[in-house]
């Protein structure tokens, strides 16, 4: 028998509970794609993160990401769990400025953010965005994702944005409309796989000054009806909102997102986008609450 150690880690949050739960496995070398499968199905969180050693000179480690189901490319809450473990329980935080990890949709560097020498969150690149058009009629859209024709913001088009992998944005006009939609799920996923996308994001500004961006994401097309709150996917909006103009591409800007509210689940994320040549660079940085530590036996 083996004892694999791992990690329940609350991202995109400092209050434990709150935020989107990773599982973190940091020393998963000896583990076959089947057991990782198996140990991501046990935890039953939306997704658990696996480290290994990089054959890549580029990079300090390798990261695969599973959910219940299957092996995604990259997961954002799951990069912030796997790295608030290394920062702190593995010290790294006290060794280098940054690491770079070898995902499956190229290297992600993360970096620690500190105040008076404290870890109090991590941050990390994402890969350059790319977006795709959508065909569907939005009066479909509007149905599977369970709110009216009217709620949708028609400033803005529905598009699908990709900066590890893919989510299909859908613009709504209030929070409310937001936090009281009842997807179709069943169907929500069939349109899902059609387009290959990992979730379907809606977002909004109405956010009562709360936040800059207020977000929702459901992910049946994954395994799981709804991912609390997404790195990947408010990453994805961040590309999206460069790429379409809806901000300069002259200036460095920084969005508060907050998402999962609807679900008693609040976090916060924190994105910068930062102009680069024809596409920008973006940043999504959260803070990671550890809430329990233990072994799985094998």
């Amino acid at each position: 028998m083996r004892k694999i150690d791992v990690y329940h880690v609350d991202a995109f949050t400092d209050q434990a509970f709150g935020g989107n739960p990773a599982g973190v496995i940091p020393e998963a070398g000896d583990l076959s794609m089947e057991e990782m499968q198996k140990i991501a199905n046990e935890l039953n969180l939306s997704e658990s993160a696996f480290l290994f050693p990089s054959n890549n000179p580029e990079a300090d480690f390798r990261i695969r990401y599973f959910t219940p189901a299957e092996e995604i490319d990259f997961c954002g809450h799951a990069t912030i769990g796997m790295s608030w473990i290394l920062a702190t329980a593995y010290d790294w935080a006290d060794k280098v400025e940054q690491v770079i990890l070898e995902t499956n949709a190229g290297l992600v560097p993360v970096k620690w953010v500190k105040e008076n020498n404290q870890l109090t969150a991590v941050s990390m690149t994402q890969r350059a965005p790319q977006l795709q058009n959508v065909e569907d009629d939005p009066v479909k859209i509007a149905e599977l994702v369970g709110v009216k024709l009217t709620d949708l913001d028609d400033r803005y088009p529905i598009k699908i944005s990709n900066t590890g992998v893919s989510h299909l944005l859908v613009p709504i006009k209030s929070r409310l409309a937001i936090d009281t939609a009842e997807p179709k799920l069943k169907r929500l996923q069939m349109m899902n796989k059609q387009y290959q996308v990992s979730t379907t994001h809606l977002f909004t500004f109405d956010t009562d000054g709360e936040f800059d961006i207020y977000t929702r994401d459901f992910c049946p097309n994954i395994g799981i009806d709804e991912d609390p709150v997404t790195g990947a996917a408010n990453g994805a909006l961040a590309g999206y909102l460069y790429l379409e103009g809806f901000v300069s591409n002259h200036e460095t800007h920084q969005f508060k997102i907050g998402q999962g509210h609807a679900i008693n689940r609040p976090g916060t994320l924190y994105v910068t986008i930062t102009p680069h040549e024809d596409k920008p660079i973006i940043e999504v940085a959260g803070s990671a609450v550890t809430t329990i530590e233990g072994t799985i036996t094998i």
